[in-house]
């Protein structure tokens, strides 16, 4: 098989000055992407800025011959954000890819919680990425083509301990890109998501014996993927860690209909509400709406 290319493309990498951004980048720009490296350079927190990790990751591209600019705004400020979509299509002419990676960890059990460090994280992560992809989405819009990958997290999917606002912000990217998905897939505009587990600078610490087979690049090989004009997944979730790749979904069991339905009803049937056996991925809200559908029809009144 030959190797999948990105020539003539162009990408925005949010939070690419290090870890997984920056390792989506340097891969992405080899395969002869053009890349706007975006990241402010602040800690893991969100503190501080530091201009120079954007550049070092460019001067590094430029170095093994690629082609990258540096853009170090946040991805907090909407104006801020529509200037980065501006300045990639300006410098390069075009924009086909975004990669919303940027993120920060403010964890705190939920009873030790502050408004502060919930907001913080919902506008870095979510908001964030609302704010980069809203005008990357209408050129790609009128252009007729776009690949949008967001970064969510075995946290979002399943929750964690001490990370209801991380938990909260990354559940929320799956269903923008299940949204995106809808709006976009007829104009050529793909969204899919991926909830990778690997060791950077986020994680150091906690994965632990896993840590040295979790690598960054293993999730760069997830994110190119989804990223390339081969790919006809949309509003999909990967699950990827340590070379493993998996679909992650929410499915709906058969449960039970009953047109008198009570409390008690519930209660006595919970086991077969919960029993996974014969479960269905639906695709959208009317999939959804159609199961309901189908109860009424087969339960008359």
């Amino acid at each position: 098989m030959s190797e999948l290319r990105f020539d003539e493309r162009v990408a925005i990498i949010t939070g690419a000055g290090n870890g997984l951004g920056k390792a989506h980048a340097l891969e992405l720009a080899r395969r002869g992407a053009m890349v706007v490296v975006n990241d402010l350079g602040g800690a893991v927190d969100g503190a501080g800025t530091d201009v120079s990790a954007a550049q070092l990751v460019v001067d590094e591209i430029a170095a093994a011959g690629g082609i990258a600019i540096a853009n170090t705004d946040s991805v907090t400020d909407a104006a801020a954000a529509r200037s980065m979509v501006e300045q990639a299509i300006e410098e390069f002419g075009r924009l086909d890819i975004v990669v919303n990676n940027a993120g920060i960890l403010r964890d705190k059990a939920f009873h030790n919680s502050t408004l502060e460090n919930w907001q913080a994280v919902i506008d870095v992560h979510l908001t964030g990425a609302y704010n980069v992809t809203l005008p990357a989405f209408q050129h790609m819009r009128e252009a007729g083509y776009g690949r949008i990958v967001m970064t969510s997290s075995p946290a979002g999917l399943y929750g964690n301990f001490g990370q209801t606002n991380y938990s909260s912000a990354k559940m929320g990217l799956v269903g923008f890109a299940r949204a995106i998905k809808q709006e976009g897939g007829r104009k050529g505009v793909q969204a899919n998501v991926i909830a990778p587990t690997a060791d950077t600078r986020m994680t150091e610490g906690l994965l632990g014996s896993i840590a040295d087979d979790s690598q960054p690049e293993h999730i760069t090989a997830v994110v190119g993927y989804l990223c390339h004009e081969s790919c006809d997944l949309n509003g999909e979730v990967l699950a990827c860690a340590a070379g493993r790749v998996a679909r992650a979904f929410v499915g709906v069991t058969p449960g039970i209909f009953d047109r008198d339905l009570s409390i008690d009803t519930v209660a006595d049937n919970i086991t077969e509400i919960m029993n996974e056996e014969g479960y269905t991925v639906p695709d959208n809200v009317g999939d959804e709406m159609k199961l309901i559908l189908d109860g009424l029809k087969a339960n008359p009144v």
